[in-house]
């Protein structure tokens, strides 16, 4: 790659990138050269690209050839706009050096910053500054930074040796430390390294600048980095691109001051400024959580109860010259922006801006409010919402009613409400969670590093750090409640345990947080379930004009179906009627009928559950209303509903008057070695049609019914499950139409009804036409589809799917998202074929890729006609379909 253009440089009112660019010179990079291009105070830098980044990684992490000519030559005119030399002895130029991927990976990887500082030139900093405090506080800063990131060296050591001095002065704060206190600590920081490497701390500013550029590549590499690409789907081919800046100080002293700030509230959406700062201080201040921030505005300031003066109030000329800024950038980017900013000296400087990360619930206000207010269209609302995000809005606060033992208040850094067992690391938290249990991570302030714990706890509550800390953030875009900055809580590590207001609990205790008030409550609080209304439903209204896939639910009771209803399902997908049998009351007639030696004793049980079942579909089809309810017929196999214990046999013998040696006898003769592929699914309906009869009686007498009840239709559709072929399903539809005669002639009410399958073996979708000449619609039952094209137990695939996933052997659990080049193609070959000799043959998907979003995506473009999901990822579906033709429009556009 001779003669490759690896440097883009930005600064005094112009830039070689734009906002355009975010592949090549990552999303910092990218905005950064926007913001020149459009006039705004950024102070003048280079990105170093991605392209980079991949040629550091192939080639054994070096640089490629012609990078260090480009860079210096950037240095130069760096140093030219500044009025300062990079290296220079008596005029040096500082600089921070920054990662920006193409994606935002908030504090997931590595920054540094004063880079150019050493004994020499801190001296000249000192002098040119007239502030020797400054100086040596910034090259303290660059020391630990430095030192932590490229060298290696535990950055806790810097710490300790910050709190032994301060203990020793009798100092709270570090803004109380003068510049013989830094300068002194300098001394201790360097014998640090010293003693950790046996080498000097580097002196040579290019040296520290290729280490600190080789460590931000490295980073793109590191466990929590890889780890949020996990979590985010974001590909490691990207690489990240690195951004050299000069360097301006927010640590010069009381004119000075460093914040971030979101153009609109993240958390609720709200269009006012929303964001914190810290006078005389730099970036880390804010983010790390050392320090408690102030806030940007007044009316945040009063809303807080903080005593602490507001930017607006302190420094009002920066306020105003930042509330300029941000107006002109989200006009300019269509979209909320999060920006980082230093004031040095009272001049504001831009340092970057993003799309903000922000709740489901603010990201919904935020859309429906931008094109509200012409910004965007009602379609790029639709767009901009990620379907899966929803899932937020659709979990329990906490009840109103319920009893509140308020522990202690922090701050509400992200909305929603958990309760689980307190766990104090990461690690615990991932352990707890596999084992089935919830937890909530309480910590002191939470790192990069504890991303694994985050994503696995119900919720985090951190005792320092502010709304824009490390845990706000990730927390917020994981959709997760989170109360940071609850200062009165102790956290005693090593003993593994919390104590506030004179309470002390320890780790396995349960609390609760609220995350929307900011409250952390004693025990486990009563949740209630939410109401969507207001954005959502206007958002959602925008969405269901749009898509052309009909969205339905998995729902086998009553209270399933009002849910499904209340969420905007389209009817019912799949009605699972073995659920309905595992009740206490109809468990027994169950067993009954497994008991039985003839047909007759079969039917004798079987007449005892009809009236049940009746009434279960009675309740089904008078709740959803005339809309469409697919009912699958008993598909598990039969041993499922036998006692499985000593104890429990023979309590059941009893109760059924046999032996409990013949109830064992019975289930040895259906005990399988491979269930899933055994005696069940339509396979039950042929050995013992009776059981389908019953079914297909109880359906359609609830039909007649719900009918003369709601004044509405019923057309139920029946399906049979697990097909290989016609003729099997030919057999149990003659049985179901029989019952549908019967019923017709007993109650003297013509039935309208259909009779599909569930297609969930390779062979029914090889001989999807074949099927269709007799079956009205398929219904793709994509969990065992799955199962039996790919070979894999859903049950026992959690051994090995990680590494698979990992090694890019299959692109996403297959179980949660649907495998396109496999199962997707069985799909695709069952709808074409299908439909040859059927045109009109209805088409949906019942498993669980219903309700996720690539899956819904692929439904649509596959054909199908509906998807049917569980009753809480409902909206998501109608917002992906919607989604899904969008992205068609968008197509046939481009």
């Amino acid at each position: 790659m001779a003669g490759a253009n690896w440097v883009y440089t930005f600064g005094d009112g112009k830039a070689q990138g734009d906002a355009g660019m975010k592949n090549l010179l990552g999303g910092k990079g990218a905005n950064l050269a926007e913001m020149s291009n459009l006039g705004l105070p950024v102070p003048p830098g280079f990105t170093i690209t991605t392209e980079v980044c991949t040629a550091y990684y192939d080639n054994g992490k070096t640089f490629p050839p012609g990078l260090e000519a480009q860079a210096e030559a950037a240095l130069a005119e760096m140093g030219r706009l500044t009025g300062k030399v990079f290296g220079d002895p008596e005029n040096p130029l500082l600089v921070s050096v920054r990662s920006g991927a193409r994606a935002s990976m908030p504090g997931m990887m590595d920054t540094v910053l004063n880079l150019g500082l050493n004994d020499v030139t801190v001296e000249a900093v000192a002098r040119a500054s007239g502030d020797p405090r400054f100086a040596w506080d910034s090259y303290r800063r660059f020391i630990t930074m430095y030192s932590s990131v490229v060298l290696d060296v535990d950055h806790g050591l810097f710490e300790e040796a910050l709190e032994d001095h301060k203990e020793r002065k009798g100092l709270h704060l570090d803004t109380d430390l003068s510049a013989d206190d830094w300068k002194a600590l300098v001394g201790k920081y360097k014998a640090i390294v010293r003693k950790a490497l046996g080498s000097e701390f580097p002196q040579e500013p290019a040296a520290q600048l290729w280490g600190a550029v080789g460590a931000v590549f490295s980073s793109w590499m590191n466990a929590r980095a890889i780890k949020y690409r996990e979590l985010n789907a974001i590909p490691a081919a990207w690489g990240t691109a690195v951004n050299v800046q000069a360097m301006v100080f927010g640590n010069m002293g009381e004119t000075s001051a460093t914040g971030v700030a979101f153009t609109r509230n993240p958390s609720t959406g709200e269009n006012a400024l929303y964001g914190e700062f810290l006078i005389n201080a730099q970036g880390e201040d804010v983010v790390a959580g050392i320090r408690t921030p102030q806030d940007i505005t007044e009316a945040a300031r009063k809303l807080a109860g903080s005593d602490k003066p507001s930017m607006e109030r302190a420094m009002p000329e920066a306020y105003a010259e930042l509330c300029r800024i941000y107006g002109i950038l989200e006009k300019h980017y269509r979209d909320m922006q999060d920006m980082e900013f230093t004031i040095q000296e009272g001049k504001l400087w831009m340092l970057q801006t993003r799309s903000g990360k922000r709740t489901a619930r603010a990201a919904l206000r935020i859309a429906v409010e931008l094109a509200r207010e012409g910004l965007i269209t009602q379609e790029e609302a639709v767009s901009r919402i990620e379907a899966g995000s929803l899932d937020q809005l659709l979990h329990p606060t906490i009840d109103p009613k319920a009893e509140r033992r308020i522990l202690t208040t922090g701050l509400p850094a992200s909305p929603g409400a958990a309760a689980g067992e307190i766990v104090f690391n990461s690690d615990e938290a991932e352990l707890a969670k596999k084992a089935g249990r919830k937890v909530i991570l309480v910590r002191v302030e939470t790192s990069p590093e504890d991303i694994h714990g985050m994503h696995a706890a119900e919720g985090i509550l951190t005792t320092r750090g502010g709304m824009t800390s490390h845990a706000a953030v990730v927390a917020r875009g994981m959709g997760k409640p989170c109360v940071s900055g609850a200062g009165q809580i102790r956290v005693d590590y090593a003993r593994g345990t919390m104590t506030v207001a004179g309470a002390t609990l320890k780790a396995g205790d349960l609390i609760t947080i609220d995350g929307a008030a900011g409250q952390v409550l004693q025990g486990e609080v009563r949740m209630q379930q939410p109401e969507l209304s207001g954005e959502f439903g206007t958002l959602m209204g925008w969405a269901d004009a749009v898509r052309r896939l009909k969205v339905r639910a998995n729902a086998d009771t009553p209270e399933d179906a009002r849910v499904a209803r209340d969420f905007g399902a389209e009817g019912i997908g799949l009605c699972r009627t073995e659920h309905m049998f595992f009740d206490e009351a109809r468990i027994q007639p169950m067993r009954e009928m497994i008991l039985a030696h003839d047909d007759a004793g079969r039917r004798a049980a079987l007449a005892k559950l009809l009236p049940m079942q009746r009434q279960d579909f009675v309740g089904l089809f008078s709740i959803m209303h005339g809309l469409p309810v697919t009912i699958r017929l008993l598909d598990p196999p039969l041993h499922e509903f036998l006692p499985q214990g000593e104890a429990e046999v023979a309590a059941v013998a009893r109760a059924l008057g046999v032996t409990p040696d013949a109830l064992k006898h019975r289930a040895a003769e259906l005990h399988e070695f491979n269930p899933m592929l055994g005696f069940r699914g339509c396979r039950l309906a042929i050995a013992y049609p009776e059981i389908a009869e019953m079914q297909a009686r109880a359906i359609f007498e609830a039909a007649v019914i719900a009918a003369k009840e709601t004044g509405t239709p019923v057309i139920p559709e029946v399906m049979v499950p697990l097909v290989m072929g016609l003729a099997e399903f030919d057999l149990v539809k003659a049985r179901i139409d029989a019952m549908a005669a019967a019923v017709t002639a007993e109650s003297g009410v013509a039935l309208s009804y259909q009779v599909g399958t569930m297609i969930e073996l390779p062979r029914a979708c090889l001989r999807a036409e074949e099927i269709a000449r007799t079956a009205e619609f398929f219904s793709f039952g994509t969990n065992d589809l799955t199962q039996t094209a790919l070979g894999i137990s859903r049950d026992d695939a959690g051994s090995f799917l990680g590494s698979y996933t990992a090694k890019g052997i299959l692109e996403a659990d297959p179980f949660i998202t649907i495998d396109q080049e496999g199962v997707g193609e069985l799909v695709a070959i069952a709808v074409e074929r299908g439909r040859r000799s059927r045109p009109d043959i209805k088409l949906g998907i019942c498993g669980e890729h219903g309700g996720d979003p690539a899956s819904v995506g692929f439904c649509h473009a596959v054909g199908l006609d509906y998807v049917s999901c569980s009753p809480f990822r409902v909206p998501i579906a109608r917002l992906a379909a919607a989604q899904a033709a969008l992205g068609d429009v968008t197509a046939r556009e481009g």
